[in-house]
């Protein structure tokens, strides 16, 4: 009985939380990146340099950083219904309003904005789903959520492309109404997060009586079984555990988005439209979200976490090294897919990780500075593709130094593995 009532309550909250919750990532990521299709037009039109524009994008990310961590702390403690709706909304907002940059300073104030508004956002949903999901079945749940990633260049790089041909409607160029456009659901989802979405399953009214209780008994026998010392903000800010997934997701976040920002230039210097541009780029992203869901499955059904990480970053930097040389639209884009696979595959088994040994403030705290951190990647990683794109006049150098970060984070993660083995047999010979 107590197998079935299982089943039943994790298919409901999987149903209803879920596919919302990657549309909200979806169109999170769309605003993120879209940047990366604006500029094939944007750029000319503002005279933007590689290094301008690498700096613009990625500097969206020092805001995020600034405000991760607090946004994170106040999710945890007003809730992720009110706290996620006044991300998105405010987000919308500076999207929308991309529209109006003029020059470079007006450029990289609203990137910087931009990552202000949405900061909290991706650690907040990861959060969330510990408040609803065991620990042995958050890998695949985190995996269907971040499916919404690769998902949104799939379905956004051809809206992107398509939109960017509206070039001199009303006045404005194609960019302009790309971003004014694209801004518009973040609007509107921010008003139904407020409806829709559930604190704590407490308080899940869709949920009967006694699949409310047995999920609120799991999780709080769950959170019992964590070690104390781990409760408080510190704890969370200040393991060596933490900062070195921190270190990881730094280089997965630099191939993210190397990916998103630069992708679509990459795949326009073969001569494309801005349209053909959008249909290529979506080709490796449809390719990675069924690698990553199996991969992320695969590492849920085994237990393992380590080498399902490294594995994936070491094909991301393979498939980066691949591209450098890509002298077809065809071989760039096996590259690429290479990439898409291996970055989107690394990212749920690493983020089944901190909550495994934190919980609380701690856990908020921790799963934001891992993502804040981490996310200055997407701030190095494009920043240095412009900037040696603008120094030799090629995309080479720029992608093998992203390479180089997504080896570091496999060995990261080998030697944080090592750590937590060599760690539990010191604790068994204690005990023995």
């Amino acid at each position: 009985m107590s197998s079935e009532l299982e089943g039943r309550v994790l298919r409901k909250i999987t149903w209803r939380i879920v596919p919302f919750i990657m549309v909200l990532y979806l169109i999170a990521f769309i605003d993120r990146v879209n940047i990366g299709f604006a500029s094939l037009t944007m750029n000319q039109d503002l005279g933007f340099s590689s290094t301008v524009f690498g700096v613009g994008a990625g500097i969206f990310f020092l805001g995020y950083f600034l405000f991760e961590i607090p946004s994170n702390l106040i999710l945890n403690k007003v809730g992720a219904r009110i706290w996620i709706a006044r991300v998105m909304i405010t987000w919308g907002i500076v999207s929308g309003a991309m529209a109006l940059v003029q020059g470079t300073t007006s450029f990289y104030a609203l990137r910087f904005l931009l990552g202000v508004a949405e900061a909290g956002f991706f650690p907040g949903i990861i959060l969330y789903l510990s408040y609803w999901f065991p620990a042995r079945r958050r890998a695949a749940v985190t995996a269907m959520f971040m499916a919404a990633a690769p998902l949104s260049t799939a379905i956004g790089s051809p809206i992107s492309g398509a939109l960017l041909e509206m070039h001199g409607i009303l006045g404005l160029a194609g960019w302009q109404w790309m971003f004014i456009i694209e801004a518009i659901p973040a609007l509107v989802f921010g008003v139904i997060v407020l409806f829709y979405l559930t604190d704590r399953p407490e308080k899940a009214k869709w949920l009967s009586e006694d699949e409310r209780a047995w999920l609120v008994k799991s999780m709080e026998q769950e959170q019992a079984g964590k070690p104390k010392a781990s409760h408080s903000i510190w704890a969370g800010l200040a393991d060596l555990r933490v900062l070195a997934l921190s270190l990881v997701y730094f280089g997965t976040s630099a191939g993210l988005y190397t990916l998103g920002i630069w992708g679509p230039q990459i795949i326009k210097s073969f001569g494309l439209s801005s349209f053909q541009v959008g249909l290529m780029n979506a080709i490796p992203a449809i390719f990675a979200v069924i690698g990553m869901i199996l991969w992320a499955r695969n590492s849920d059904r085994t237990g393992e976490r380590t080498w399902h990480v490294v594995g994936a970053c070491l094909l991301a930097a393979a498939g980066l090294a691949f591209a450098t040389g890509a002298a077809s639209v065809f071989t760039v884009l096996v590259a690429l897919t290479f990439v898409n696979i291996g970055i989107s595959a690394s990212k749920p088994p690493l983020w089944s990780m901190p909550t495994l040994f934190l919980s609380g403030p701690a856990a908020a705290a921790g799963i934001a500075t891992i993502n804040s951190i981490g996310n200055l990647g997407g701030f190095v990683g494009p920043s240095m593709i412009g900037w040696i794109k603008d120094t030799t006049g090629s995309f080479a150098g720029g992608l093998f130094f992203v390479a180089a970060l997504l080896v570091v984070s496999a060995v990261v993660t080998l030697l944080l593995a090592r750590g937590a083995a060599r760690e539990a047999g010191r604790k068994a010979s204690v005990q023995h």
